[in-house]
This record gives C-alpha cells, structure tokens and sequence, in this order.
C-alpha cells in the first residue's frame, strides 16, 4: 500500500484512505519532512518553492519507503524543464528513511496559477 502526500491546495495531508506498513507517526514525519525537502526547490526564475507554486501533483510513499512524485512545470518550455525533476530528487532522497525516488513530469492537467498557495500568492503579490 502506498501513502499520499496531498499538494498545498489540498491542505498538504496524509491520505488515509489505504493503509500502510508504516507507522502513522513514522509515515507522518517523513510526510513533513518530504515536503520541507520540496520546499528547498525553487524555480530560478520565480522567488517561490515549487511546492507553494503548486508544481508537485503527487507525492506516494510506498510501503518500502520508495517515493513517487508526478510533478509539473509552470510552462512546458521551462529552461530548467530537464534539470528540475533532479533537483526535486536530490531533495527528497536526503531525507532520512526514504528509499528510492522517482520523479515523473507531467502535463496534465496543465498547471494554472490557481494552483499557488495562498502563501505563493502573498510572495508574488498574485493577491
């Protein structure tokens, strides 16, 4: 079974629905500590974390403690489009007790500015 990280407009919780071999306090910390890793990662040419700018679509921890993210970009023609998927999995495989990391980019749907968080929003004046 596998846990999901929610993005920051879906309030960035556990998903509960499945149950998991990790214990809630365990699965809970790598949660919190997943998404701080996200937070290091910025886009060079917005002053925002690709977390708060919506950018990760999903984050599942599975049972082996292996982590698959689907995120995106805020154009497909993005300068960084074919380094940021690594930058995301330096981040997220130096926290401790995660195993393997995939990053996928996707596409769909496309990502819009309504996906900001409000604190992404305060940070670029979008308010």
């Amino acid at each position: 079974m596998s846990e999901q990280i929610a993005t920051p407009e879906t309030q960035a919780e556990i998903a509960t629905a499945n149950a998991s071999a990790i214990p809630a306090d365990e699965l809970q910390r790598l949660a919190d500590d997943i998404i701080g890793a996200l937070k290091t990662v910025y886009d060079p040419e917005i002053p925002c974390d690709i977390y708060e700018l919506g950018l990760i679509y999903k984050v599942d921890i599975e049972d082996d403690r292996s982590v698959a993210i689907d995120m995106t970009l805020t154009a497909p023609g993005c300068p960084v489009a074919g380094e940021m998927p690594g930058w995301v999995e330096d981040a997220v495989s130096a926290v401790a007790g995660v195993g393997p990391v995939n990053v996928t980019m996707v596409f769909d749907p496309p990502w819009t500015p309504d996906r900001m968080s409000e604190e992404a929003k305060v940070a670029l004046n979008w308010y």
